[in-house]
């Protein structure tokens, strides 16, 4: 009997199985995208449904190293490997009894033990119920390492996630901050709201929010961007629809206001889709100038397009293009923002703690380095260019910049103090933001200018 006619004949929740779905295709192999689709494209999910479909896909994925590490102590043989759907289905139940506040530890092991039967067999069944029975009648049963001896085994397994990034985070922060970092990437992700100017104001977007008692808070800098201190999308029809705001974190668009786009000025965004930098140039150029946005895939360009023309934006010229091939320039200002290992977002990005390893570092830190190189080419002298990324290793930021003018003597650090407090500003004047320290996703960007005559 087939798996989907075994289901429609037994009692079992949906949406919970929709979660089983997702996670064993993601440990399949599939992206997370493309598991949450397969997982969920054949159902008509209220909203509501969907809601707490993605908090516990994406909660059970992020907390996955603690709650194994749960698990094992409940089980008679610890060390065999489960068949994957029974383990996921005791990630999801465990992650239910742990990490959720609604949901009482009886529905939490009923609703497990029903998804067992239905997607394994009675034997499986008695064991998820057994084990998640013990699981709440013995807690004391679960012990971590020794924070002092092993503090990098025990943040990992405690807050959950990987060795390598533990131990850059403790090199680099020391402990406290690097638990205060861990602890932030697991809350769930608040939305910014950019206010477009040329849609609407600050002040009206604040209004509209306050009318509808959604709490914020304004950009502490960059007043224009709105923190959404509840969850979802509040208003979608009236401000993201319309154009009046564009969903973008603040810590994003530091980088535009880093490179202070100029009406009439021409601009470059080397890897420009889905837009948010692109479009926040134009709007601070007042629709006066030119924006080229560069894009590989033609995809991801009608992505950008859509957004600009939602936005208002008038002045985006979308190039389809690898960055090597583009032929065109010099600008007054470039903007590069190439792929990185997204640390500085990991909160927003449940899978990505276990999708990237230090050698992924290392071949991106390649990358973009030659990305850096080519990106100077195209700057007039005298012009601007920034090299911006959403991660937080030194590798893919400092170490990238200061191999880069080692070898381009043409080109020299204008210092963000001219743009920022010095709080945000460090010694080499960098831009860097940590999520642990100001709600802000991680980031980092630099001003870069040509000289006039090298």
């Amino acid at each position: 009997m087939n798996e989907k006619k075994t289901l429609s004949n037994q009692k079992y929740d949906k949406v919970r199985a929709a979660c089983v779905k997702a996670l064993v295709l993601l440990e399949q192999g599939e992206s997370l995208d493309k598991a949450i689709s397969l997982a969920i494209d054949d159902q008509e999910f209220r909203p509501i449904d969907k809601r707490f479909f993605q908090q516990l896909v994406h909660g059970t994925i992020k907390m996955r190293r603690r709650l194994d590490h749960e698990i094992k102590f409940y089980l008679a043989k610890p060390s065999t490997e489960l068949p994957l759907k029974l383990k996921n289905i005791l990630r999801l139940g465990f992650y239910q009894l742990h990490f959720t506040d609604r949901i009482p530890d009886a529905a939490a092991v009923s609703e497990s033990v029903n998804l067992a039967h239905v997607m394994t067999d009675a034997g499986k069944a008695k064991l998820v119920n057994a084990v998640m029975r013990s699981a709440i009648r013995e807690p004391e049963k679960v012990v971590f390492a020794k924070k002092e001896k092993e503090p990098v085994r025990y943040l990992g397994d405690f807050y959950s996630y990987p060795d390598h990034f533990v131990e850059y985070c403790l090199e680099e922060f020391g402990f406290l901050a690097t638990k205060n970092l861990l602890i932030y990437y697991n809350e769930a992700p608040k939305v910014t709201y950019r206010v477009n100017f040329l849609k609407a104001k600050p002040d009206e977007v604040a209004h509209m929010l306050t009318e509808n008692k959604v709490e914020f808070s304004f950009g502490k800098y960059l007043p224009e961007f709105l923190r959404i201190e509840s969850g979802g999308l509040p208003l979608e029809l009236e401000l993201i629809s319309t154009g009046k705001v564009y969903v973008q974190d603040e810590a994003s668009g530091l980088a535009v206001r880093l490179m202070n786009p100029r009406p009439g000025n021409s601009v470059i965004d080397l890897a420009a889709a889905p837009g948010g930098k692109s479009t926040y140039a134009a709007i601070r150029m007042r629709n006066k100038g030119r924006v080229t946005a560069v894009d590989k895939t033609q995809e991801r360009l009608e992505v950008l397009v859509g957004n600009a023309e939602r936005l208002g934006v008038k002045i985006i010229s979308p190039v389809i293009s690898d960055m090597y091939d583009f032929k065109g320039g010099p600008f007054d200002r470039v903007l590069l923002d190439p792929p990185c290992s997204g640390w500085g977002a990991a909160g927003k990005h449940s899978d990505l703690r276990w999708a990237k390893s230090t050698e992924d570092v290392t071949k991106l830190a390649k990358i973009q380095q030659s990305m850096i190189g080519r990106a100077s080419k195209l700057v007039k002298p005298g012009g601007v260019l920034i090299y911006s990324t959403c991660t937080i290793i030194r590798a893919e930021n400092d170490k990238i910049v200061e191999d880069f003018l080692a070898k381009h003597k043409d080109c020299e650090i204008e210092s963000a103090k001219e743009f920022f407090p010095d709080e945000l500003v460090s010694e080499k004047g960098y831009v860097k933001t940590y999520p642990s320290v100001g709600k802000y996703d991680g980031a980092f960007c630099v001003r870069l200018k040509r000289k006039e005559h090298a």
